[in-house]
């Protein structure tokens, strides 16, 4: 009899373990001549060498098809000890899946097109209207670069603007205080990350979210680091943050010009940037128009409403 240990990284051992165990007894149920005692994120086995081996193959590629897909079903692990090939998923133009198992993935011209800028261009400004997907679909494309270990970490940012009204003194520590204005990057990063392996991750900052102001004097490598609402960003803050740019990294830049809410007579960052970094090699810019908006239809039909609103008012 021999014995090894399986550790389950980059994974939450609760998926793989199913809900009350009910895939470890499954699995246990197909390796009759193995003990198999799990304790956290560590699988001891115990039991016949040769069974020991067809275990360890089969634990690895249920490993790696919940690190993909987040979530596994009893007929998926059937398939993979029986052998079989899955069934098709149509996985072609999938970005990365949620914690439900669903694909995430562009969902118009100009969505696809960030997503092809991501591959060929190591910046990127993602420019357009609320809704079109620019946050999510580039926090997308960050979990993805760090799931293929292309990338050791992602770092998020915002600036700290409020929109219009005066928060005043806030209760807390600074992270209660900055957490608010973080909140949009939470939430998608839970949609796809489950949450015990997501408060992992920023507990070891392998996932970091911090204002802008806390950017100054880092230099980020092996990194995607995306700037969300770069539009309330000024010109210092932005070229700042630009210049953080590190060996292996890609940054992304978000905003919408319809939306500052930095005071009256402030020049946008990210509006001077377009003009001065447009023409650069190695800099994407893409444009997303109220044609991308995946929200609420009405959130098209209101985004139009105020298009409308400002030409009257310009002209």
């Amino acid at each position: 009899m021999i014995e090894k240990h399986i550790v389950l990284e980059d994974i939450d051992p609760v998926v793989f373990y199913g809900s009350n165990n009910v895939h470890l007894q499954m699995i246990r149920s197909l390796f009759p001549k193995l003990r198999l005692l799990a304790r956290d994120n560590v699988v001891r086995v115990l039991g016949d060498e040769e069974q020991m081996a067809a275990f360890e193959e089969v634990a690895e590629k249920i490993r790696l098809h919940i690190l993909k897909y987040n979530s596994i079903a009893e007929a998926d692990i059937l398939n993979i000890v029986k052998g079989r090939p899955a069934a098709d998923d149509s996985s072609s133009g999938v970005v990365v899946y949620n914690i439900s198992g669903k694909p995430i993935k562009s969902r118009s011209a100009n969505q696809q097109q960030l997503v092809e800028a991501f591959e060929k261009s190591d910046m990127i400004f993602a420019v357009g209207p609320a809704g079109t997907g620019k946050t999510y679909l580039s926090i997308a494309l960050a979990v993805r670069a760090l799931k293929e270990k292309n990338v050791k970490k992602i770092i998020l940012s915002r600036p700290a603007v409020e929109a219009g009204e005066k928060l005043g003194f806030l209760p807390g520590d600074m992270k209660d205080k900055i957490d608010p204005y973080l909140q949009p990057l939470y939430d998608a990063l839970e949609d796809m990350i489950p949450a015990l392996k997501l408060q992992e991750m920023m507990e070891k900052h392998v996932i970091q979210i911090a204002p802008l102001a806390f950017m100054r004097g880092r230099t980020l490598n092996d990194a995607v680091v995306i700037l969300d609402e770069a539009q309330n960003t000024t010109s210092a803050q932005l070229r700042m943050f630009l210049t953080r740019m590190g060996w292996n990294a890609k940054m992304i830049i978000t905003g919408d010009m319809t939306q500052v809410d930095l005071p009256r007579g402030t020049q946008s960052g990210l509006r001077e940037a377009l003009g001065i970094l447009g023409g650069v090699e190695g800099i994407s810019v893409v444009n997303l128009t109220q044609t991308d908006i995946v929200r609420h239809k009405l959130v098209t039909k209101i985004v139009k409403a105020y298009e409308k609103f400002d030409k009257s008012k310009k002209e």
